[in-house]
């Protein structure tokens, strides 16, 4: 935008001097972020070509690079732990320069010998909540990868919760993924309270290729946000309070998901075009088309 608006207003200079200057830099003056306008363009953009159309985005105007890579949420990606031998998701929240902290080890891979770390009683915390995250992937999902990465607040601490699976080869999808990317923001305040702040985030993706339906996807993206403020005990830690909120929304995501893409679509597909029985033409209606036919053929003109 802005380097097309500058070569403009050097051809306008050119053409009409000094009055055609000051309505371009008008021009300039009222154009939008550039943040905004990409964050714009990217929600118009089709979910299932996230990392495509962002790639553009930032070839376009790289000195945004690092806002729009914090803005704007990409399916995951995976890699293995090379002490542990077990996968962990990728992501900006446990990424520093080019290397990324593997929740299992507490170390960079590339290595990285002043990477953040949690403090150890935070870092204890994220041991305990990628054990509990885990086996909640394995119910819920049964398969996938989950990681949890946690850092420290001035008031609190924050975290974040991924879940990424991918089906490929299914019965009825044969290419799909859904990432959910779960934020969450802890402030102390006091009395044995906490409150949470929690911003969601799921991506789901679905490709369908057969013979009786040809080649289809169906893609989405969805972002819902809640606070709660919540009692601390012994019984019901953070780990427990964060883990009951990420629940019912996944859930509620789950559900809203399911209303807006998949049931939307059947119902618009099915108002198109019926699935079973034809037009129903009955002796009426028959009688009626063939009078009208033959009213147009005793008035049309022999040619020749």
């Amino acid at each position: 935008g802005k380097l097309f608006l500058r070569a403009a207003g050097a051809a306008v200079d050119e053409c009409f001097g000094a009055a055609g200057s000051t309505r371009t830099d008008s021009i300039m003056a009222a154009a939008p972020d550039p943040i905004t306008s990409s964050l714009s363009i990217m929600r118009r953009m089709p979910p299932n070509k996230i990392e495509q159309n962002l790639s553009g985005l930032l070839n376009l105007i790289p000195e945004q690079t690092d806002e729009l890579l914090q803005r704007v949420d990409q399916p995951l990606e995976e890699a293995t732990c090379s002490a542990t031998g077990r996968k962990y998701l990728l992501c900006d929240y446990n990424r520093d320069g080019d290397s990324y902290r593997s929740p299992w080890s507490n170390t960079y891979e590339p290595a990285l010998d002043d990477g953040f770390q949690p403090s150890d009683a935070l870092r204890a915390m994220e041991v305990d909540a990628n054990t509990l995250y885990d086996s909640y992937r394995e119910q819920y999902y049964e398969g996938g990868v989950s990681s949890v990465y946690l850092w420290d607040l001035d008031t609190g601490f924050a975290g974040c919760f991924l879940v990424k699976k991918e089906v490929k080869g299914h019965a009825f999808v044969s290419d799909g993924g859904w990432d959910s990317i779960h934020v969450v923001e802890v402030t102390e305040t006091g009395n044995g309270k906490a409150t949470y702040k929690l911003t969601s985030t799921l991506m789901l993706t679905m490709s369908v290729s057969k013979k009786v339906v040809g080649e289809t996807n169906l893609s989405g993206c969805m972002t819902k946000q809640k606070e709660l403020t919540l009692p601390v005990t012994d019984v019901k830690p953070h780990i427990v309070n964060i883990g009951s909120m990420i629940e019912d929304m996944e859930i509620d995501m789950r559900s809203n998901m399911d209303n807006l893409y998949i049931q939307k679509t059947r119902e618009i597909v099915n108002s198109m075009r019926r699935v079973t029985g034809g037009p129903k033409q009955g002796q009426n209606f028959t009688a009626n088309l063939n009078a009208a036919v033959a009213a147009h053929g005793a008035t049309r003109k022999v040619d020749g």
